[in-house]
């Protein structure tokens, strides 16, 4: 057995089974058309089904007007994943980079087994690769496989050039391109379709108006995987820490309170600040953490995210992809 069957196999059983019967009901999505589910009344056009005029309402307003249905269908997701090198921060047993390799893995196989498409594309500022979306169990090992690909390393740069380089690092774009990132999903998924971005978000800044594109057309869902060490820097006196995006490191003291009070100032303005642009951007997100429980993480999304449901369509017929 491959290290990916075992993947897959152990995910199935810590997380997609224990899932079985706790998502209930069936995916629906924001967009209106043949279903079973009144959503909304809007007035009659020459172009409508006669069939669809809610009578009742039409003799109390003295105008036609159509019922709408929110519509049962099998959907497209997108699995836009960040492999930067931030991603790759490990505090602790799992790294962040771990915790998106099995939410991406598990979210394949939640949908996949119910006949719906998933693609992926992962990103990082020196190689992307985008795969197809398509069904099947097949389909989803490719996927893990290419999800849990060690991300190349880049080359260091000799010694005598390191300090220039660290200084620049910034300037040149070593830091992830997040709002790239968006837009390559945005170009990538032409259909309407369900996006999960997952990333810790941590690169240029200005991504918010890409994201917000991004969800005008589709329904986008962020998960940010975030480390505790990121939020709570314990006191392990004198280390040396490094930027995992720029390489650039700074020797500090972490038992000083006045350093651990203005990293505590800087990460709540920090989370402020991705919050707001999240709001802003009007999608939904979610903080997971790599100490949290990864089943429980996906219940919980499902019940904040009452538009995300990850069972097999209630109808398909007329259904299109």
């Amino acid at each position: 057995m491959t290290a990916i069957d075992r993947l897959l196999g152990r995910l199935e059983w810590q997380v997609v089974r224990r899932l079985d019967g706790r998502l209930q009901g069936a995916y629906r999505t924001i967009w209106h058309g043949h279903g079973i589910d009144f959503a909304d009344l809007r007035e009659y056009t020459p172009e409508d089904d006669v069939r669809h005029i809610d009578w009742n309402v039409t003799a109390r307003l003295d105008e036609p007007y159509v019922r709408k249905y929110t519509e049962d269908r099998d959907i497209t997701a997108w699995l836009v994943l960040d492999r930067s090198a931030s991603m790759r921060f490990s505090g602790s047993e799992n790294g962040k980079d771990s915790v998106l390799n099995d939410l991406a893995v598990s979210l394949a196989r939640l949908l996949t087994r119910t006949g719906n498409r998933v693609g992926a594309i992962l990103y990082d500022n020196e190689t992307q690769k985008v795969i197809p979306p398509s069904t099947g169990k097949v389909h989803t090992l490719r996927l893990a496989n290419d999800i849990t690909k060690p991300v190349p390393a880049m080359p260091a740069l000799p010694a005598r050039r390191w300090s220039r380089g660290r200084r620049r690092s910034a300037a040149t774009g070593v830091t992830t391109d997040l709002s790239a990132m968006l837009k390559m999903a945005a170009t990538t998924a032409r259909r309407r379709s369900l996006v999960f971005v997952i990333s810790d978000f941590i690169g240029e800044p200005g991504w918010e108006r890409m994201l917000a594109m991004l969800g005008h057309r589709h329904e986008v869902v962020v998960i940010r995987v975030v480390d505790p060490v990121e939020l709570d820097l314990p006191d392990l006196g004198l280390v040396v820490v490094e930027d995992a995006e720029t390489g650039e490191q700074v020797l500090v003291d972490t038992s000083d309170p006045l350093l651990r009070e203005r990293l505590t100032a800087q990460v709540d303005a920090r989370e402020t600040a991705i919050d707001d642009a999240m709001r802003q951007a009007g999608v939904t997100a979610h903080r997971v953490t790599t100490d949290q429980d990864l089943a429980q993480v996906l219940i919980d999304m499902v019940r904040r995210s009452g538009a995300v449901r990850l069972k097999q369509p209630i109808c398909r017929r007329g259904s299109r992809r």
